[in-house]
């Protein structure tokens, strides 16, 4: 029996398709590299090149919420582009998601796509806009309030800002004090971002753990 190959498709911009058709073409070699999303009939596979920008302000980002968290004591595990599956209907690829609170199930350490339906989904998801600034604004966070996440943030590249928008009954608000990290304010998160500019990591760790705690 011969099988088709999946189609080519244009990337980094969504596609209309069915839920079989984009199983088909993220198992295709040609896009293993490319990051994900699904939602309401409609595909984006994101294959453009990450600078400098990207990679330092998710590195950044991701400092400030492990050492508000520590620092707090609050429950939390994260996954750096990770996928996030409710099979048929959706699926996600964020920068970074994480669960946060005393009740979540920690999913298994697989190469599978974590499944929404078993752990829920994640309660905070971040992504980094540098090329990708409109869509994260716009149809992914669509997405991820039909998926039921609690918080969103947004951080534009470009300007070295924090969006945030706290999710309930499907509906998005922007916030300035996150909700899912209580009392992190998002000023903090854009002054690490700054700092990022002219400081190496240690300074900035420093800085994080005195104004943080």
């Amino acid at each position: 029996m011969v099988t088709s190959p999946p189609p080519q498709i244009l990337t980094d911009t969504w596609v209309s398709t069915s839920w079989d058709e984009f199983l088909a073409i993220t198992d295709a070699p040609v896009y293993k590299d490319g990051r994900a999303y699904f939602d309401a009939g409609n595909m984006r596979i994101e294959m453009a090149a990450l600078g400098a920008g990207h990679g330092r302000q998710n590195s950044v980002v991701l400092k400030v919420v492990d050492l508000y968290a520590a620092l707090h004591q609050l429950r939390i595990v994260g996954f750096i582009n990770c996928s996030f599956r409710k099979a048929g209907e959706q699926e996600c690829q964020p920068d970074a998601a994480y669960y946060v609170g005393e009740n979540f199930q920690l999913p298994p350490q697989n190469n599978q796509p974590i499944n929404i339906e078993l752990f829920g989904p994640p309660t905070l998801v971040i992504e980094i806009g540098a090329s990708s600034l409109s869509d994260d604004l716009g149809p992914k966070r669509l997405l991820y309030e039909r998926l039921g996440i609690a918080e969103y943030w947004v951080i534009d590249v470009k300007a070295r800002r924090a969006i945030a928008f706290s999710v309930a009954a499907g509906r998005s608000g922007q916030i300035q004090i996150s909700e899912a990290l209580p009392g992190l304010e998002l000023s903090r998160v854009e002054t690490a971002l700054r700092r990022s500019v002219t400081e190496d990591d240690g300074a900035i760790t420093r800085w994080l753990m005195q104004t943080l705690g």
